[in-house]
């Protein structure tokens, strides 16, 4: 009898990775319940791109992630960070060749590598952000994989073109969501304070009626008293 198959992903994981979990495999009648019912779960890897906009004097992570696939696995990768000011040119800031390497540059001293393990996630993180670090910052991940026959060569590129403020202005989103805030309390107080004076009004009438009735009813006419007195006879 011939098994179902199952390809799996090797364990490599990223700080951007999400799991993936497909259906179970059709039951195989050689196989356990357990086994057969059983599932397998894999990361996947999703190329999110980076912020463009950071303030002065906060940490800025510049985001690169340059996924892999499955086949590739045995790889060498080399990552460079270039950055270009306005009007200037690129020049080299962070390296990452068997090893981390920060090179002489003005953002000495201000960069932290934020990767991960199996570089599929070739992040840094720019520390102190100042007005000057303004610019295109180029994040180049180039890897040679290792297989039998061939050893094919591929290199990624990402722009990231950074904007710094002297201060976090306000994103246009959360300015729409707090008017929308403000209309929505606005309308909840006026509908909750007609909904009072309609209780209000409303009770008031069923009182009123359940007074009237009262006194309807206690209120006996004289005439019915006389009518109701019985004679004595003698």
């Amino acid at each position: 009898m011939t098994l179902p198959s199952l390809s799996l992903l090797p364990p490599s994981f990223s700080s951007n990775a999400s799991l993936l979990c497909p259906s179970p495999p059709p039951a195989v009648p050689s196989l356990s319940p357990v086994l057969s019912a059983a599932s397998v779960c894999f990361p996947v890897c999703v190329e999110v791109p980076s912020e463009t906009e950071a303030v002065q004097g906060n940490p800025m992570k510049l985001r690169c992630i340059s996924c892999m696939k499955r086949e590739e696995v045995e790889a060498t990768t080399v990552v460079e960070w270039f950055y270009r000011p306005e009007g200037g040119k690129d020049f080299l800031i962070y390296e990452y060749r068997n090893g981390h390497q920060e090179v002489e540059s003005p953002f000495q001293g201000r960069l932290q590598w934020n990767g991960s393990k199996d570089l599929q996630d070739v992040s840094i993180t720019v520390l102190n952000v100042t007005l000057n670090d303004s610019g295109l910052y180029t994040c180049n991940v180039s890897r040679e994989f290792e297989f039998e026959a061939h050893r094919p060569f591929v290199k990624t590129t990402r722009l990231i073109p950074l904007r710094v403020t002297e201060e976090a202005g306000e994103d246009f989103t959360s300015v729409v969501s707090e008017i929308m805030m403000y209309i929505l309390l606005v309308f909840l107080t006026l509908w909750l304070l007609i909904e009072m004076i309609y209780c209000y009004r409303k009770v008031s009438k069923a009182e009123e009626a359940a007074q009237e009735n009262a006194s309807d009813y206690l209120a006996i006419p004289s005439e019915n008293k006389e009518n109701s007195a019985v004679p004595v006879e003698e």
